[in-house]
């Protein structure tokens, strides 16, 4: 029969690669990328059918399956539907009913692929916290769908590394907005008058610096949506300010006695559970209910551990392509230290993780070896300092000392990201505009900044 499929399809214009058994079959679907398997449902005494269709949907980028069933094997047929098969076909079956059965399958495929393609180029990122079965993410995506066509208010809740603003993106792309400016702006990167000017704007002379008149973000967005990362880090006398701006829909600029309406959605995330912060008098009541009108809870990754195997393989398949190793698979051994793991940087971190392995891979399989040490159960390697007495010598300055240090850290880390700054700023755990002051700091910075 095998030989059979693989002549008909061959001739028909397909690639056709065939397995044994189901043991050659994962070693294919883990070392190429697979569009379809056709897989019969009785595989000998101890396997089936279902062992390949479960393998091949466990991938991160899961092929199509058709199962070919026996006469009167209608129940294993429903079974594998349930389990995620395309569609099954009963022996004997005409040729040309299989053909077409083939050429539905791969369509379906190929608008998925398509589908997926659309939603990365829209929302960049957005794909990785989409990937994966858990209903928590399910539920994720059914509220956004939910709420983006709505002018409510949403708080987005979630600890760092999961994905707040590519959430946040995802609502307005999804929404009558999509057209207009999606502007965020880190609340806890900002001190209170810088951050009051961001968001509201200033007039010419409002204080040192300003020579010229700027309409703050809320304005400036027009139609759009304005984005509040680390709403929790927001001083109290600027939460007062901006209780009333939501709730007039105004602002007044600093330094102005006028008011100008805005019409920008507001969406809003924070790290902290703000429920807390109210009862410890650091957040206004009032500014959290005015927030939390709905919330959106998005679940750490050691909550949805299932779906690491399959994040981990979307990571790996975008460094297959970044480094032209297609061959590259982690060993078994290697995806069963990711999967018990409980990442405490979240999805950033398994990201950065599986980059590393890469990266460092002397061969194609990422094994024990290619994971970081911490990873592995093993304590990091120490440092020449570590160990060591300190004496300060005459002349000695701590803050000279420190600076030498954080200038070697951000040159490493530009050099490990080949120059990009996004991927150094997450390498080193800062935020962008962060590391980006940083660079300026030292003089490390270039004349183009990445957007």
């Amino acid at each position: 029969m095998r030989e059979f499929l693989e002549v008909l399809l061959t001739r028909s214009g397909y690639q056709v690669t065939c397995a044994e058994n189901v043991r050659v079959a994962r070693e294919v679907l883990g070392s190429k990328p697979v569009d379809l398997v056709i897989t019969d449902m009785k595989l000998g005494a101890s396997q089936s059918g279902m062992d390949v269709l479960r393998g091949a949907r466990a991938l991160a980028e899961p092929p199509e399956v058709i199962v070919i069933t026996a006469f009167g094997t209608a129940a294993s047929a429903v079974e594998a539907m349930r389990e995620g098969a395309y569609d099954y076909i009963g022996k004997p079956f005409d040729n040309e009913e299989l053909k077409l059965l083939v050429q539905k399958a791969l369509e379906k495929r190929e608008l998925r692929r398509e589908n997926v393609s659309l939603r990365e180029h829209l929302v960049p990122g957005a794909g990785v916290i989409g990937v994966g079965r858990s209903e928590r993410m399910r539920a994720v995506w059914n509220l956004v769908e939910k709420v983006a066509p709505t002018r409510s208010t949403v708080l987005i809740h979630g600890e760092s590394g999961t994905g707040k603003e590519l959430i946040a993106k995802a609502i307005h792309l999804k929404s009558p907005r999509a057209g207009q400016p999606f502007l965020p702006v880190n609340c806890a990167a900002l001190n209170e008058g810088v951050l009051e000017s961001e968001l509201f704007g200033h007039v010419k002379g409002a204080f040192t610096g300003a020579t010229q008149e700027r309409p703050g973000l809320l304005v400036h967005a027009g139609e759009g949506t304005v984005f509040l990362d680390e709403i929790g880090e927001i001083p109290q006398a600027t939460q007062v300010k901006l209780l009333r701006v939501l709730q007039e829909k105004k602002v007044k600029p600093v330094g102005s006695a006028a008011e100008v309406p805005f019409n920008a959605r507001v969406l809003a995330a924070t790290n902290k559970r703000l429920e807390t912060e109210v009862k410890a008098g650091r957040f206004r009541e009032d500014l959290f209910y005015r927030l939390n009108v709905i919330t959106l809870e998005l679940p750490p990754l050691r909550d949805r551990a299932g779906d690491i195997p399959l994040l981990a393989e979307h990571f790996l398949e975008r460094q297959r392509k970044e480094l032209g190793r297609l061959g590259l698979r982690f060993s078994p051994e290697a995806m069963a230290v990711l999967s018990s793991y409980a990442f405490p940087g979240n999805v950033r971190q398994l990201e950065n993780i599986v980059e590393r392995a890469a990266t460092l891979a002397d061969g194609d399989v990422l094994t024990l070896a290619s994971l970081p040490p911490s990873l592995r159960g093993e304590p990091e390697r120490p440092s020449a300092e570590q160990g060591q007495q300190v004496t300060l010598g005459s002349g000695f300055s701590l803050e000279r000392h420190l600076d030498d240090a954080e200038r070697r850290y951000l040159v490493a880390a530009m050099t490990q990201a080949g120059g990009v700054k996004t991927r150094a700023a997450d390498l080193l755990g800062l935020t962008f505009r962060s590391f980006r002051y940083r660079l300026a700091k030292h003089g490390l910075s270039e004349q183009d900044d990445e957007p």
